[in-house]
């Protein structure tokens, strides 16, 4: 099977243009980990006194970067964050622990700090051993010329099957004083999250404790990162990273300690707006994609109810593949709510395409017109929107179409 040359439809014109932040700065390398001509090693340094929360996936198989960063998130601490594209070093055993030894030890030396402030992640190929003698001697040189006006750098070093960096800034109020949120994030593979998405990290001057931040991040998750997905499948590397430099404090901010404090209202809906962002950018950016797709699932038992069949629907291959050829078979799409295992009334079951009913009370509406769906389905963005009949919850899901394409990327990705 031949190699394809793929770039999304939905490739920005226009990158988010994140300004520098207070208390952080990058610097980016050609290790030669698996990648030739390109980056593909990022190291963040972030001043003393950062807080940190992070959400991590739930994969049985989590990578020993993972691992890694649920022992050093008890701390709530970070002053330097290291990560390598083109190797997941997921699966590989104890040379894999000690890969993140060895990086971790070379990132506190270079930083002058305590291995606990130090934050690992790794993308790319699971199962192959990852030589952090390649790069570990670089960390020190990085760390020196690391600078703040760097996020796009930063954000392309850690892509993989990625077409374009992913990047998102936000500002909100603390009091009466103005803070930032920049972050970036990759995907493009792999992606259903449980619990974020695969790489993404977030930076805000806030003065905020590492408990408040850990209880924003988590609360926004669900809504956002685990509102998306690409083919259904879980990564062992999904990291979700927030630091909180603590620089507006210098502007007068006062710190905020106290978890659920309403002082942070408005920073936690930009933040859950930069998040929303990002999370659609992966969907916009799926492996081999020609549609970005919405489902919208109401009437539902529960929140978790809907979110559960409309992610049945969002991973169906069958269903993808429909979209991709432009084919408004909705009973593809009553197939995946049925097969859910969560209530739904077959009698009260209702689908939109779109504006289009083409299913109501149990039946194919009575206005259903084929040649006006499928012109509908020859856009980019569709909607699909489907009430189970049962109750009141509703959730969302954003996804893609499944084409020749993606089949092709993944056949290919080792070789």
């Amino acid at each position: 099977m031949g190699k394809v040359t793929f770039r999304s439809p939905f490739v920005p014109e226009e990158l988010a243009q994140l300004a520098p932040l207070d208390g952080v700065r990058f610097a980016t390398a050609e290790a030669g980990i698996r990648y030739k001509g390109r980056t593909d090693l990022l190291v963040g340094v972030v001043d003393e006194g950062t807080t940190v929360a992070g959400v991590l996936t739930q994969s049985k198989t989590a990578s020993a970067p993972v691992l890694a960063c649920r022992k050093h998130l008890k701390k709530g601490e970070a002053r330097l964050l290291i990560v390598n594209s083109g190797n997941a070093n997921a699966f590989t055993g104890k040379k894999g622990r000690e890969a993140v030894d060895i990086t971790v030890d070379a990132g506190a030396a270079a930083a002058d700090c305590e291995r606990h402030e130090v934050f690992v992640a790794s993308t790319g190929v699971i199962g192959e051993p990852l030589d952090a003698g390649r790069f570990a001697h670089l960390i020190e040189g990085l760390v020196k010329r690391a600078e703040s006006d760097a996020f796009e750098a930063a954000a392309r070093a850690i892509m993989t099957t990625d077409t374009y960096p992913k990047l998102a800034t936000r500002r909100a109020l603390i009091g009466d004083v103005e803070v930032t949120i920049n972050g970036f994030c990759k995907g493009a593979g792999m992606i259903a999250p449980d619990m974020a998405t695969m790489l993404c990290f977030i930076f805000t001057d806030a003065a905020i404790a590492a408990a408040p931040l850990q209880a924003l991040l988590a609360e926004h998750v669900e809504t956002t990162f685990n509102a998306m997905t690409v083919d259904g499948d879980t990564s062992t590397s999904d990291t979700c990273l927030l630091f909180a430099t603590g620089a507006a404090r210098a502007r007068g901010q006062e710190p905020v300690t106290k978890t659920g404090s309403k002082k942070l209202k408005a920073f936690s809906a930009a933040l859950h707006d930069l998040m929303q962002d990002l999370a659609i950018q992966v969907a916009k950016d799926g492996e081999g994609l020609s549609k970005f797709v919405t489902f919208v699932v109401q009437g539902a038992e529960t929140h978790e109810a809907a979110r559960i069949i409309a992610l049945s629907c969002a991973n169906s291959p069958i269903l993808k593949t429909a979209i991709a050829g432009e084919d408004p078979n909705w009973g593809r799409v009553v197939m995946a709510v049925g097969k859910a295992g969560e209530a739904a009334d077959r009698d009260k079951l209702a689908i939109w395409f779109g504006e289009h009913c083409v299913a109501r009370d149990g039946e194919r509406a009575q206005e259903y017109d084929e040649a006006t769906v499928a012109a509908y389905m020859k856009g980019r963005e569709i909607v699909i929107r489907v009430d189970v009949g049962v109750g009141d919850g509703a959730a969302h899901v954003w996804t893609c179409d499944l084409t020749h394409d993606y089949v092709t990327i993944n056949a290919d990705y080792r070789s």
